[in-house]
């Protein structure tokens, strides 16, 4: 049994990578599924989210989602990042949280029972170790399904449960979208109980 109704549980999305792997995978998250679904396997503490914001622009396209997970149970956790030009000419956005990720799971450590990360990045598995050291269970999920797989193979090792992000589909997937189409043609007045989904930060090391 991976989860105990008695624990407490903590949930860390690295948001990108989440985006990321379920892009792959041909769905949509719905992060007001996403929030109930857990919060059926024990005693939620705390949801945060992770994301990097564009800096000098009018408007981010995360922007809408960053509001709605706001006011809607999450912990939001930003900063703000650069768009630059690489010397092959090439325009790339640095927006890697792993060290916002790594200080609050740290510090809530103490406090929870069962963390669990939705990321697949191999730079958590020291993290995952410590956490684990301190006597707290290590969910992660991510995907083996894509090609390649999003999930590095030291990470799925050392957590204490692997959870397959395809297998989650059916209980968080947003209905009635693709992928594609929400993000090549975005709606400009959304629909109601519209949920916003992210767009990928490339090159985040």
């Amino acid at each position: 049994m991976l989860f105990y109704p008695q624990e407490r549980l903590a949930l860390f999305i690295d948001g990108a990578n989440l985006y990321s792997a379920a892009r792959a995978l041909g769905f949509d998250i719905d992060y007001k599924k996403l929030l109930t679904e857990f919060s059926k396997k024990g005693i939620l503490v705390r949801a945060y989210y992770y994301t990097a914001l564009l800096e000098d622009r009018e408007f981010s396209p995360l922007r809408p989602l960053v509001d709605w997970l706001d006011y809607n149970g999450y912990t939001l956790v930003t900063k703000s990042v650069r768009e630059f030009t690489d010397a092959a000419g090439r325009r790339k956005i640095k927006g890697n949280m792993d060290i916002e990720i790594s200080v609050d799971m740290m510090e809530l450590a103490p406090s929870v029972d069962h963390i669990v990360l939705f990321s697949g990045d191999g730079d958590f598995r020291r993290l995952v170790e410590s956490v684990q050291r301190r006597g707290r269970r290590v969910s992660v999920v991510s995907s083996l399904r894509t090609q390649p797989a999003m999930v590095s193979d030291d990470l799925r090792r050392q957590a204490d449960h692997f959870i397959e992000l395809v297998d989650l589909q059916p209980l968080i997937a947003r209905e009635g979208v693709s992928p594609r189409q929400h993000h090549d043609r975005p709606e400009r007045t959304p629909p109601q109980n519209y949920i916003p989904q992210p767009v990928s930060l490339d090159g985040g090391d």
